[in-house]
């Protein structure tokens, strides 16, 4: 067949003279500049490679009777807990561990039973020498114990029942700073509820005092009680109420905000409000093909945080909460959902939990959560969202403090706040003034599923937020980060494991790794896919178990297969002398002092009135920004057109 072709133009000529010698020069220069990026590039693999990093060794060991699950330590750091395949073992510590074997603890079994394997130990001090105890095992039966006198007590089985097919599994158990209320994430039917408690704390003290020491009989001991029952709330649906009269007579005292329960808009504004967000929206919304269930029917869990006093408790409840470390509030949110409720814990109590408590409060978010941390004093509270932002309340001002975008290459997986941070002297001499409320700068730790690592330093004001990338996603699956963790005794340092069993401590700052951990060659660390390990920071040290090696003439251990809890000093480290500082305790982090500083509506209006005025120029700088914006958006619409 004939082929046609199209003639093209004509050839280009040559370039002239002064252009070809242009051309060449320019060439120079490139193939230039790459070797002189390629031999800094060499240069610096050349000293990454001759830079030796610090070892840290050993400096004690204990040896343990069985196979650790669990480590836990108490607030004082005279005990470590144990989680093992047959109960609960203690250690005492009053002079730290040592290297010596004579004077090292020893684990002393404190309670027993066969098929009983403890995965899972939260601890509080309930008083001066007296602990309380939350623990969970691997059936997800949740228990209460109170260690006094060398003896553990166990106070009841939270999920008991009867009935073995009836039982419903505890997915998780934690306790308030003092011991004064219990949260347990119930599973049950493909849904998460959360069921917090509050312990006769004082009564239990004076029980606990008369029992002879070593005798475990608690069947005297004050009956715990359920405060309230909290289960995934419902969706929001069309109204049929007529006037506002009618919603204020649904609620209970007329005090909910948020809730969005009682409301006047009807099934169709909701399909059109929905339709009208998804054909505006619809480029910028990822969908997934393969993932076809709908949000309603996937399975939700709960994440939730105790909140100690401040902010706008007292305003929402109408109850003057306790003063000190004691819980007011349980904050939680729901997998798929986009909202932060908040529920008050110091009402007056009733006879019978209620079925279906509403929230005092309820903090919006854009985009459906993911993970979410508190800081120490419980100020601040940060959410991780589904398209890389990242929000941080302040519960003083009851208003987002930042909100930070983080260019990350999958979604979060986890979120902390790093509490000890260096501050300057100008910030020290503004919070012994009790004036740094309004230039409160926080600062984050966020893990990708990727394994990517960022800092977010996030703070009120444009100027003020800062990301920094301190690990990428690791080509090697070895050096996987599956703990990434801030140190609380050790300024701006952040420990990290990784699952081909390497562990060290890496500079937030200058991304420099400080030193490596290392274990004895006849050990491993155990289960490096998901280690356990303790950071005590009154001793200031890291506790890790280790499995010993495995080798061609060494027989089966047992339960045990030489386990050791190997302990790093690192008061005594030289490498981390640079960033020690003097531990000062959880609620006085540099992030802000006690949460007890606005205990009034007053102080709370007085603080948020001097940050408006403090922050007017910015503001006023974003409005006029925003203005040109639009402007410049209208006059591109109108050309279209």
């Amino acid at each position: 067949m004939p082929v046609y072709i199209r003639k093209g133009p004509a050839d280009i000529p040559e370039l002239p003279q002064p252009f070809r010698m242009i051309d060449k020069v320019l060439d120079r220069l490139v193939d230039r500049a790459w070797d002189f990026i390629s031999q800094r590039e060499t240069v610096r693999v050349t000293e990454q490679a001759i830079q030796t990093i610090p070892i840290m060794q050993v400096s004690g060991h204990v040896k343990l009777p069985v196979r650790t699950n669990c480590v836990a330590c108490s607030e004082d750091g005279r005990y470590i807990f144990l989680g093992h395949p047959h109960g609960l073992s203690v250690m005492a510590q009053p002079q730290g561990i040592t290297t010596s074997s004579s004077s090292s603890p020893y684990c002393v079994p404190v309670w027993q039973e066969d098929q009983v394997e403890i995965t899972s130990l939260h601890i509080t001090c309930l008083g001066e020498m007296v602990y309380l105890l939350a623990s969970l095992d691997d059936m997800g039966v949740a228990r209460l114990f109170a260690y006094y006198s060398e003896t553990s007590h166990l106070i009841k089985v939270m999920n008991e029942t009867d009935d073995l097919n009836q039982r419903s599994v505890c997915v998780k158990f934690e306790l308030s700073r003092g011991g004064d209320y219990g949260a347990a994430t119930i599973s049950c039917n493909g849904c998460q509820c959360l069921e917090v408690y509050r312990f006769p704390k004082d009564s239990w003290l004076k029980e606990l005092s008369q029992h002879a020491p070593g005798v475990g009989d608690t069947g005297k001991l004050s009956p715990v009680a359920m405060l309230m029952k909290i289960k995934p709330p419902k969706p929001h649906t069309g109204s049929t109420m007529k006037s506002p009269f009618e919603v204020l007579q649904k609620t209970e005292d007329g005090n909910v905000i948020g809730s969005g329960q009682n409301h006047l808009i009807s099934s169709r504004q909701w399909e059109d409000q929905d339709a009208v967000f998804k054909s505006v929206y619809r480029k910028y919304m990822v969908t997934n093909p393969s993932n076809t269930t709908d949000p309603e029917d996937r399975p939700s869990c709960v994440t939730s945080h105790f909140l100690l006093p401040g902010g706008l408790f007292p305003v929402l409840g109408g109850v003057k909460p306790q003063t000190g470390g004691v819980a007011v509030a349980v904050c939680l949110w729901w997998s798929g959902r986009h909202n932060l409720l908040q529920y008050l814990l110091c009402k007056a109590p009733r006879d019978k939990p209620d079925p279906e408590p509403k929230p005092d409060a309820l903090w919006p978010n854009a985009q459906e959560i993911l993970c979410s941390a508190v800081s120490s004093c419980t100020r601040h509270i940060t959410l991780g969202l589904v398209t890389g932002l990242v929000t941080v309340w302040d519960r003083h001002l009851g208003l987002p403090l930042s909100v930070v975008s983080v260019e990350a290459d999958s979604v979060f997986s986890s979120i902390i706040f790093v509490d000890y941070w260096p501050s300057t002297a100008t910030e020290d001499a503004l919070h012994s003034q009790g004036l740094n409320h309004s230039s409160t700068q926080v600062h984050l730790l966020v893990t990708c599923k990727s394994g990517a690592c960022h800092r977010v330093d996030a703070g009120r004001g444009l100027d003020s937020h800062n990301v920094t990338q301190l690990s990428e996603r690791p080509s090697d699956p070895g050096c996987f980060p599956v703990v990434t963790a801030a140190v609380p005794f050790l300024q701006r340092l952040a420990l990290i494991m990784q699952r081909n069993g390497k562990i060290l401590l890496q500079d937030m700052v200058d991304r420099r790794v400080v030193c490596c951990f290392s274990l004895p060659d006849t050990h491993l660390l155990a289960n490096p896919w998901n280690p356990v390990f303790l950071l005590d920071p009154t001793q200031q040290s890291l506790l890790i178990p280790g499995d010993q090696r495995p080798g061609p003439d060494s027989g089966e251990e047992g339960e045990d297969r030489g386990s050791r809890l190997f302990v790093f000093r690192l008061r005594d480290a030289a490498a981390v002398k640079p960033y020690r500082h003097e531990y000062v305790g959880r609620a006085s982090s540099p992030q802000g002092q006690s949460g007890t500083g606005t205990s009034n509506l007053e102080e709370t209006c007085n603080l948020y009135f001097q940050q408006r005025v403090q922050s007017v120029e910015e503001r006023n700088k974003v409005m006029t920004e925003t203005w040109n914006q639009l402007q410049e958006h209208a006059a591109m619409v109108l050309l279209q057109n």
